[in-house]
């Protein structure tokens, strides 16, 4: 568990966000380097699965992600445990998803999807489940949920030092990639210590 603190998680802003897609992009690429995304243009040989998506209305655009909430529904909705509260974050451990859909139906947010699964830049193959393809029986490809994970399982914070990635907030936290691309400021990463400071400051204005 959290030592009894609040998740962090990712707030937009409708009234900055352009719909440019740049959080879908970022999230994607840094999800996938195992599948070669970001090696070298022209090499993506998986379909693009970001973990957050930018809405359009006729009022307004946004994106869509996990709020890492408290009292998780899709954790209670998940008949093998396989979501979890790890690091301040509601994660989904890929190993343990059986792709049975209840999370994605518990989700009040519709912020989580299942597609399949990819290792190495190819399908992930189930192990026993087979189906029918043509006159033939095929290994069946996995299906996952997916879903924000604040970039818990992105690139290491090592790898983003090397690059020159140094953003984090007062608490320390790594900064979600999303956040740091969005060339508007749309996206911010609140924390138990971000909200703690505003509303102390909330308290000394009155």
């Amino acid at each position: 568990m959290n030592n009894g603190q609040a998740n962090s998680f990712v707030l937009a802003d409708p009234e900055k966000c352009i719909g440019c897609k740049a959080c879908e992009v970022a999230c994607f690429a840094v999800h996938n380097r195992e599948n070669g995304v970001g090696a070298a243009a022209g090499t993506v040989s998986v379909p693009v699965i970001p973990r957050l998506y930018v809405i359009r209305t006729d009022s307004f655009m946004m994106p869509v992600q996990c709020r890492h909430c408290e009292n998780a529904p899709c954790a209670e909705a998940c008949p093998v445990s396989a979501i979890r509260q790890k690091d301040g974050a509601i994660q989904v451990d890929e190993a343990r998803c059986i792709g049975c859909k209840s999370c994605a139906i518990a989700c009040p947010f519709g912020a989580i999807s299942l597609f399949r699964a990819y290792s190495g830049g190819s399908e992930y193959k189930n192990r026993h489940l087979k189906k029918r393809q043509d006159t033939t029986l095929e290994r069946k490809t996995r299906i996952i949920a997916y879903k924000c994970d604040l970039c818990r399982g992105a690139t290491p914070p090592e790898e983003r030092e090397e690059s020159g990635d140094k953003s984090g907030d007062e608490s320390g936290e790594r900064t979600p990639w999303c956040v740091s691309v969005c060339p508007e400021e749309a996206l911010t990463l609140m924390t138990p210590v971000k909200e703690m400071n505003a509303r102390l400051a909330a308290v000394r204005r009155l």
